[in-house]
């Protein structure tokens, strides 16, 4: 039997409306004569959701901005009701949800502690049983007689998760919260939520934006788009077909841009950029592991002495993946003033599949910017063949050789044993 039953649910919102004076005086006078007021637009928010979540199970729930995940969660957490449907919830729901929002400002963390976790149907022994842990795991040992007003949003933050999490509940609802306060303290939210996974055995509900958390994580996503349930299966699947969906929009959005994010002294300016394949023809996607050859064309105002040229890859966030520069060759020329083409070649570009960018770099011998240029051009990195069976999250495809009892095994062969 399912701890979680939606049926049929839809919930939709009226759309608020903006009126100049003349519009206000027209409704003011439609109230007093009682006459009907121009309608406002609904907007569907959630349409015919149909799932179950047996006891347990971890259930991650994605998909882009505005496609309902956290209406959806509000609506099991019992927060706001569905316009239709049904939802059966069996057992203590612990909700984080907008964390810190229910904290009175007035009051001193001491004081919250015992209401909120009261209202999440804590009993006053169990609160004090629990107490210390409480403050020992938001770190507030010093400021818990401090009222909540003079608290960092982070302070607040950690002090609702702190009391969220130290709720026997039988359904743990996560709503975009494990990225609280510093580095450090992530790592404890993260270790929380595992042993309440993990060891606890508790179900929980998981949004998320960190596609790569929500997969390693949850044993079953669902994807939902406009409102809709567009996917529902095993995690690695769902989580495959939301990154394509998001790689191809990516790739479609970083494609239409021409400028790029660019630095210059005017001294040079960027004419073209492409990615090559094995034939020397244009394209916009490669398969992982296969070369990487890019080309740039670029113009000069005036002459450069040994100029340092880089051309590297980056993630559509800027995380920098590669950098080769000519700096460490000998024969590196001096450039004259007009027009130049510089080529480069990875033998191998191991990312996993994906979208990423082109940078492109010129530095004058005392290694003053010339030009400097992020997502100058995005290509597509596609998974090879056999990645559709690999398991595991990593961000690189590295050759690796294996040996099993003494014999060496072909990536294949040892494809074919563990499948």
């Amino acid at each position: 039997m399912s701890i979680i039953e939606v049926r049929g649910v839809a919930k939709e919102f009226r759309l608020g409306q903006l009126h100049g004076i003349k519009q206000s005086l027209q409704n003011a006078i439609a109230r007093v004569r009682r006459q009907p007021l121009e309608p406002q637009p609904f907007v569907k928010a959630l349409e015919e959701i149909d799932f179950g979540v047996a006891p347990g199970e971890v259930l991650g729930i994605i998909g882009h901005n505005g496609a309902g995940k956290s209406t959806l969660l509000k609506v099991i957490a019992g927060i706001t009701s569905p316009t239709r449907g049904h939802v059966s919830v069996r057992g203590r729901v612990a909700p984080l949800i907008e964390l810190g929002a229910g904290l009175v400002p007035e009051l001193t963390g001491r004081e919250n502690i015992f209401i909120n976790a009261s209202i999440l149907g804590m009993r006053r022994a169990e609160i004090k049983a629990k107490f210390d842990d409480i403050v020992a795991f938001a770190e507030l040992e010093q400021f818990i007689d401090t009222p909540i007003k003079r608290y960092s949003s982070g302070m607040a933050v950690r002090l609702g998760f702190a009391i969220a999490t130290s709720v026997d509940a039988d359904i743990l609802i996560v709503d975009e919260v494990l990225a609280v306060g510093d580095l450090a303290f992530q790592r404890k939210c993260f270790d929380r939520m595992e042993e309440i996974m993990k060891r606890r055995g508790n179900t929980v509900l998981l949004v998320s934006h960190n596609i790569r958390q929500v997969e390693r994580m949850c044993s079953r996503v669902i994807l939902l788009d406009h409102g809709r349930i567009v996917s529902d299966g095993r995690a690695a699947e769902v989580c495959d077909r939301f990154f394509k969906q998001s790689n191809a929009k990516i790739h479609q959005f970083t494609h239409r841009s021409t400028s790029g994010v660019i630095r210059t002294s005017g001294e040079a300016e960027v004419m073209d950029v492409e990615t090559l394949d094995a034939t020397g023809r244009p394209t916009d996607e490669i398969t992982s592991g296969q070369p990487l050859r890019v080309r740039v064309n670029f113009e000069l105002q005036r002459p450069l002495a040994q100029p340092e040229i880089i051309v590297g890859t980056h993630t559509t966030d800027f995380v920098y993946l590669t950098g080769s520069s000519t700096a460490i060759l000998d024969n590196r020329p001096s450039l004259e003033a007009g027009r130049h083409e510089v080529e480069l070649t990875l033998s191998s570009f191991p990312l996993t599949a994906g979208v990423y960018c082109i940078r492109f770099v010129i530095l004058d011998r005392t290694r003053r910017v010339v030009f400097a240029g992020d997502n100058l051009r995005s290509f597509i990195v596609s998974p090879r063949a056999s990645e559709a069976r690999e398991e595991g999250l990593r961000m690189l495809n590295i050759p690796a050789a294996w040996v099993m009892d003494g014999h060496e095994l072909t990536e294949p062969a040892l494809l074919e044993r563990s499948g």
